[in-house]
């Protein structure tokens, strides 16, 4: 018994200027968009129903906007022909599963035009990427032992020379250097002139570099 075709086994791409015109019946005047709407809506849901001649039609009235969004996303004429060969194949399989009250048909089928587009660029990166045998060795971010015990250490010792500052200095150095907070802000803050501030946090500063070197 003879094997009929795929559908998509016929569909070339061909430039956007050549696109083939669709089988239905031209109108003396320009259809709405409600009108090409409904008319998308029903092409595809019979398209769902594995009707080839839909099929013929929706690639008619949709393939010159699905190439032009493989175009955009791949970036090279041949690419994205053969993304969208690959998306009408998606459509063939998928359109049985199209609800017209969850999406505009042209909203549906632009996803999933797009998102074989996308994959192809994914594709890409990964291929252009260098071979894991030539790539360099991973450095171990993490801090040592060692070097962790003194930090700690450290910070302890700021701690408690801090807290050993008068309270409106301890804040002041605590809210400029830890937090980010500007010195006109402070001073704001504070209600205290800007030069207040700063003097402030300069004898606190000394205080704390003094405590800081015993």
């Amino acid at each position: 018994m003879a094997i009929a075709p795929h559908p998509c086994a016929a569909l070339r791409m061909p430039p956007v200027t050549d696109l083939p015109s669709a089988t239905i019946e031209p109108k003396p005047e320009h259809p709405s968009a409600d009108e090409a709407r409904a008319r998308l809506v029903e092409i595809l849901v019979r398209t769902g129903d594995e009707d080839r001649a839909a099929f013929r039609d929706l690639y008619a009235m949709t393939s010159a906007k699905l190439f032009g969004i493989c175009l955009r996303i791949c970036g090279e004429r041949q690419a994205a022909e053969d993304v969208l060969h690959d998306v009408y194949l998606t459509i063939w399989k998928r359109a049985g599963a199209y609800e017209p009250s969850r999406a505009s048909p042209i909203t549906w089928l632009a996803t999933i035009a797009r998102n074989r587009a996308i994959d192809w660029r994914r594709a890409q990166t990964i291929r252009r990427s260098t071979p894991i045998d030539e790539a360099p060795p991973i450095v171990d971010a993490a801090p040592l032992a060692s070097d962790t015990i003194v930090a700690d250490q450290e910070a302890h010792r700021l701690h408690r020379c801090l807290d050993g500052l008068e309270d409106r200095q301890r804040v002041a150095i605590r809210t400029a250097f830890f937090d980010g907070v500007t010195y006109a802000d402070l001073a704001e803050r504070e209600e205290v002139p800007l030069g207040t501030m700063k003097s402030w946090v300069r004898r606190g500063l000394m205080k704390l570099k003094e405590c800081l070197e015993k």
